[in-house]
């Protein structure tokens, strides 16, 4: 059945119910919430509520329902705090300098008595006011965030697109989140205030960061363990991607989205995620770079995996025990971005993110793969975190790094 169920999909793609026709719009979603008009959607700002506009008026574009408060709307209002520390409290209504934010919902009724949740955040840093952007520049620019998280908004349309034409045992609420980038502002306000009965609530499906698949076609999937119809089922639709694959609701020491909060509410997850770049939070991630035709592979593997859990019922809830590992505190940076991605030993650096930091004066180089620093060997990422924290300012040593087929020594000073 499921797989009559894709055949005719894929074949009736321009015939099906209602009228409703299938057309992929990632590109030109992904160029209109990454234009420069809407100024790096910040949450709060006119450029945010741009973006939301845009895409209600897709859900209604795609025949996708209004499930917000105010129709496709999910207004939330809170005060930001300049203590790090401090929980950010949600106000009842706008008042002084409160923030307001905006969630956009939509809704697939199929009558049933579970749903589904899919969600992809949509603000971003704005020009990079706050301390996220790792923009250096003197210049104040508009930080667009085609990636992050353009590029999972797009995706989440796509699948209300192809979703919204099938006759399925669950119902679909697609989420838009503001305030992601300010602390999961609006799952956090969603799950408090929700618009169905949380406990209907069977899965939540999570695209943050889609769209840079690489041609080694690494693709994250976090959560697996959260559901033990999970692994299975992400295995078995698996047709051409290298998953790396997480048991815990988040790759949790660098990926954390919208879809923890999801899982601490005992809710299976499942997150998608494409990788790290040199271009993260900064004004250099742009509409140009994105992959659309990975999004689109994502998007078709996505709906493979919908499909494949429809007929399964309600999922059961399986909490995940972390390893008990104390996370390394920093008394210095190697000045890098990782390839969080990269699993075949060793850490691999994405980018070089500062000039005036130890790795760029020692001369290493995106790509590189750091094996070896002082008398610690790196063979993962939490090895490398490891030996880091054994370094002070002043500190030198030797990075041992494997560039191509050679293995090089380079001399680093903290």
């Amino acid at each position: 059945m499921k797989n009559l169920i894709k055949l005719s999909f894929f074949i009736l793609l321009i015939s099906c119910s209602n009228n409703l026709v299938y057309e992929n719009n990632i590109e030109n979603d992904v160029r209109y919430l990454a234009d420069d008009k809407l100024e790096g959607r910040e949450t709060g700002t006119a450029g945010e509520k741009a973006a939301a506009d845009y895409i209600a008026s897709r859900f209604i574009n795609i025949n996708v329902s209004a499930k917000g408060t105010d129709k496709y709307y999910q207004d939330f209002y809170f005060k930001n705090s300049t203590n790090p520390h401090e929980e950010i409290a949600f106000e009842n209504k706008q008042e002084g300098k409160q923030i307001n934010a905006r969630n956009v919902i939509g809704f697939i009724n199929n009558n049933s008595s579970n749903t589904i949740v899919i969600g992809a955040h949509y603000d971003h840093l704005g020009y990079g006011d706050d301390d996220s952007s790792l923009y250096r520049g003197e210049d104040r620019l508009i930080h667009n965030g085609a990636d992050d998280n353009a590029s999972g908004t797009a995706l989440m349309l796509d699948l209300a697109n192809k979703l919204v034409m099938q006759k399925l045992e669950n119902n679909y609420m697609f989420i838009a989140f503001s305030g992601e980038e300010m602390g999961l502002l609006g799952s956090n306000y969603f799950l408090k205030n929700p618009t169905i009965s949380k406990e209907s609530i069977n899965y939540m499906i999570n695209l943050d960061m889609v769209g840079r698949l690489s041609e080694e076609k690494k693709l994250s999937v976090s959560g697996i363990g959260s559901s033990s119809l999970f692994k299975q089922t992400v295995k078995s639709n698996n047709k051409s991607f290298d998953l790396i694959e997480f048991d815990t609701s988040s790759t949790s020491r660098f990926s954390s989205s919208d879809h923890a909060s999801f899982y601490y509410e005992d809710i299976p997850v499942l997150n998608f995620f494409t990788g790290q770049h040199e271009d993260y939070h900064k004004p250099s991630d742009d509409y140009e770079k994105i992959n659309y035709s990975g999004i689109k592979e994502i998007s078709d593997y996505i709906f493979d995996i919908i499909i494949d859990l429809d007929d399964n019922n309600k999922l059961s809830f399986k909490k995940v025990e972390e390893k008990e590992e104390e996370t390394p505190r920093f008394r210095v940076s190697l000045g890098v971005m990782p390839d969080y991605l990269y699993n075949s030993g060793g850490m691999r650096i994405s980018a070089v993110t500062s000039e005036d930091k130890p790795a760029a004066k020692a001369g290493l180089k995106k790509g590189d793969i750091v094996v070896k620093m002082g008398e610690y060997d790196i063979i993962d990422m939490m090895s490398y975190m490891r030996a880091l924290s054994e370094f002070n300012s002043g500190d030198s040593t030797i990075i041992i790094i494997k560039r191509g087929e050679d293995l090089i020594k380079k001399s680093v000073s903290f």
